[in-house]
């Protein structure tokens, strides 16, 4: 399928999505996101995502449009964007039963922020910076940072992203537990592509649940949590992967996952 905004490519078992607005820092319009919605929801049998940016950065932000900033309801129009496009990705994100990395390089800002950190894991390149600029130019947060930052980083340090505005530097991000590792700036493509390939000679369903239930379990019980693993337990015993991984450890031998 032919993208405007976004590239697709498909290696072995990983799908990698490329943000290609290199002139504009990947500043993503509304219509990116739905590109990568639609991307995602065609898989074709792919067991990883990877997230990359063309050229210089990750994603500057949101590219909402002029309604959004001059038009006669820009509140209206930046809500639209956030609810009809933006979000619904993420969510996407969220739901999907592959893992997904993202490679970070340059800006991470706003929307891009949140983009980068849906993944489950981000590899940031020595240049790459995450940035809520919202506050200075008096606007909120957006795309389930409120949500999203106080959980990974916790609350005292996501306030000081949301209400001092400043950037967060790869190491930075790396010490506060909000990005999985930062490598060399030439390595960083390298370093993404081995870390996805590794996920996707995994066991694909379970590791499907297991991002899934992760995610319910931020906002359940503690009761609810255990209801859902062992459901996802009950589930995962009968797969094709947890027989041939249970056969590979009596054999003492590697398991060949099909993600079946």
């Amino acid at each position: 399928m032919a993208y405007e905004h976004i590239l697709t490519e498909r290696r072995g078992d990983v799908l990698a999505i490329t943000l290609n607005r290199p002139e504009r820092l990947n500043a993503a319009p509304t219509a990116m996101f739905d590109e990568i919605r639609a991307a995602l929801e065609t898989l074709d049998g792919a067991r990883a995502v990877l997230l990359l940016g063309a050229g210089k950065a990750f994603c500057s932000g949101a590219d909402v449009g002029g309604a959004a900033l001059t038009g006669d309801d820009p509140g209206a129009a930046t809500h639209a964007a956030l609810t009809e496009h933006y979000n619904p990705t993420l969510l996407a994100i969220a739901e999907l039963g592959v893992p997904v990395v993202s490679a970070v390089r340059g800006p991470a800002a706003g929307i891009g922020c949140s983009l980068a950190l849906a993944a489950d894991f981000c590899v940031a390149a020595s240049s790459a910076y995450f940035l809520q600029a919202f506050v200075n130019i008096g606007l909120v947060p957006d795309g389930g940072a409120s949500w999203m930052l106080p959980r990974l980083i916790g609350r005292s340090r996501a306030l000081e992203m949301m209400l001092l505005g400043e950037r967060i530097s790869a190491e930075k991000a790396r010490d506060w537990g909000m990005v999985h590792q930062v490598v060399h700036e030439d390595m960083l493509d390298a370093e993404a592509w081995r870390l996805a390939e590794r996920l996707a000679k995994g066991p694909t369903l379970a590791l499907g649940m297991i991002r899934r239930q992760l995610h319910a379990g931020l906002s359940s019980s503690y009761g609810e949590a255990m209801a859902l693993e062992a459901d996802n337990q009950r589930m995962a015993r009968g797969t094709a992967d947890a027989i041939e991984g249970g056969m590979a450890f009596l054999q003492k031998r590697k398991a060949e996952f099909k993600g079946r």
